[in-house]
């Protein structure tokens, strides 16, 4: 690829919408970092990063170290997208072998991010059936894991429709852990199957922050501290926020 220092602000924009799509989609401070510095050699440049949670700085420099771009871009609210993170992973290979141009790089950002999602029911059916798989594995008959499959694809529907009017995060998880539970629940003080407890101790597995918590050790690993605290208070308040609807939804039945 030809360096030209008219592309410099092209080339810098293009990094800093990788990263925001990067750390947007629920990779790590290290992945991003390494990928970002993979296609900025690619194109022929240094480059150095600062990532935090909500905002990303690159600062583009030539090999005789003279500063030629420094931009700070904030990063939208993060939601898990491994499509994103896995192809910008692939792009990022092939910008190195030395087969893309710049151009060919912002056409692809721009399919990955135009890359549709599975559709509603099926996501919410497939979540609901793990849920089921999930109280099966910890003792639940037939019942008990149809109650989960409701009681969990109840929740996560509530949790879109919160999300879709702009509830903030946490909240849409609170309301999601208070459908589920409330289902559950009903299930456990009516005493239907043989193990409703394993229905309820299971109907909100599906909101547990799985990739905030694994991250903030990951990045506390590679010594990113600061993010890995962050992401790992993130999900101490989604933890905190299941655990309240669940609280609430004994307390509401009272047993």
């Amino acid at each position: 690829m030809k360096k030209e220092t008219k592309m410099v602000p092209e080339v810098g924009s293009i990094l800093l919408d990788v990263g925001a799509a990067l750390m947007s989609s629920g990779a790590s401070t290290h992945r991003t970092r390494l990928t970002l510095e993979r296609l900025a050699s690619g194109m022929g440049f240094k480059i150095e990063l600062l990532i935090t949670q909500r905002a990303l700085m690159v600062t583009v420099i030539d090999k005789d170290q003279e500063l030629l771009f420094s931009r700070l871009k904030r990063t939208s609210p993060h939601r898990v997208n491994f499509k994103i993170v896995s192809g910008i992973s692939r792009m990022s290979w092939k910008v190195l072998e030395g087969n893309w141009t710049l151009e060919q790089v912002a056409v692809e950002l721009r399919r990955l991010k135009k890359l549709p999602n599975y559709p509603q029911w099926v996501e919410l059916s497939t979540v609901g059936l793990a849920g089921s798989a999930f109280c099966h594995i910890f003792g639940g008959g037939i019942i008990e894991m149809a109650v989960t499959f409701t009681a969990t694809f109840a929740g996560l529907f509530v949790r879109h429709l919160a999300v879709r009017k702009k509830f903030n995060p946490y909240v849409s998880v609170f309301f999601a852990a208070l459908t589920a539970s409330f289902i559950a629940g009903l299930a456990e003080f009516f005493n239907f199957g043989t193990n409703p407890e394993a229905a309820f101790s299971t109907a909100v597995l599906f909101l547990v922050p799985g990739v905030p918590l694994i991250n903030s050790i990951t990045d506390m690993m590679d010594g990113n501290i600061q993010n890995g605290l962050v992401r790992m208070v993130n999900g101490l308040i989604i933890a905190f926020a299941i655990a309240m609807g669940v609280f609430t939804i004994r307390i509401l039945l009272n047993y």
